[in-house]
Parts: structure tokens; C-alpha cells; sequence
């Protein structure tokens, strides 16, 4: 049995798979999904689990070089905004349409119970060394 970092056999597995620059997305619930993307749902009742809760946890687990977001998100979505900058730092910020087209390469979206505007990034994956 795993000791640390994520349980979920689904997301630890899709994550021992990343290489150099793969992107994953951390969506809210009422993100579409692209047809052909793999989604893991994690979402229970509205809210749970949340995009932050998520979100830390996946960056314990997972180098991350760079993030993309909706730039929607800093004006709707102020705390989240600030919490993305300051756990990411390096973002990206596209529009929301961009941010929906991009998330056909994500290799996993993994949908949360997240329910308030445009709680949604992409990471791409860096290197450890």
C-alpha cells in the first residue's frame, strides 16, 4: 500500500505516466469535458471536493513548470486567483474558450465538486532534475 502522496489508484497511475510537458487539467464541475480525454471524477456533492484541496494536493505529487488559466479567474474569482499565483507562480492566462480548446490535450482531467467561476487550470509537467 502507498504510504504518501495520492491514494487514488486512477490519478497516481495517470501521473507515474507524465513525461516533460504533458499537460493534466483540474476542472470544476461544470467544465466540459473534450470527447477522447480521460476524466477522473472525484466530485461527490457540489463543492466537495474543492479545486483547492485538489489542487495542493496534486502539486505535492507532481512537478509542475507552468499553469494555464482562464483570465477570467482574476476577476471573478479573486482568492483563487491568488492562491494559483501563489502556489503556481509562472501562469499563463488565455480566455476561457482558449482554455476549453486546450484541455482536448490534457492527458486527464480530473473534475472536482468545485462550484464557483472558472476554478480551472491546466498543469504541464516539468522535470525533477
Amino acid at each position: 500500500m502507498k504510504k504518501l502522496g495520492i491514494l487514488n489508484r486512477e490519478l497516481a497511475a495517470e501521473f507515474a505516466k507524465l513525461g516533460h510537458t504533458d499537460q493534466i487539467t483540474i476542472a470544476d464541475c461544470g467544465l466540459p469535458i473534450p470527447d477522447g480525454v480521460r476524466c477522473i471524477d472525484l466530485s461527490y456533492v457540489i463543492g466537495k471536493p474543492s479545486f483547492t484541496e485538489i489542487f495542493e494536493a496534486v502539486l505535492d505529487d507532481v512537478q509542475v513548470e507552468c499553469a494555464f488559466i482562464a483570465r477570467e479567474l482574476k476577476d471573478a474569482n479573486t482568492k483563487l486567483y491568488k492562491i494559483v499565483q501563489e502556489k503556481v507562480g509562472k501562469t499563463t492566462e488565455i480566455s476561457h474558450e482558449e482554455f476549453k480548446v486546450m484541455t482536448r490535450n490534457s492527458k486527464v482531467i480530473i473534475r472536482t465538486g468545485e462550484a464557483t467561476p472558472y476554478a480551472n487550470i491546466i498543469l504541464q509537467s516539468g522535470v525533477i532534475f
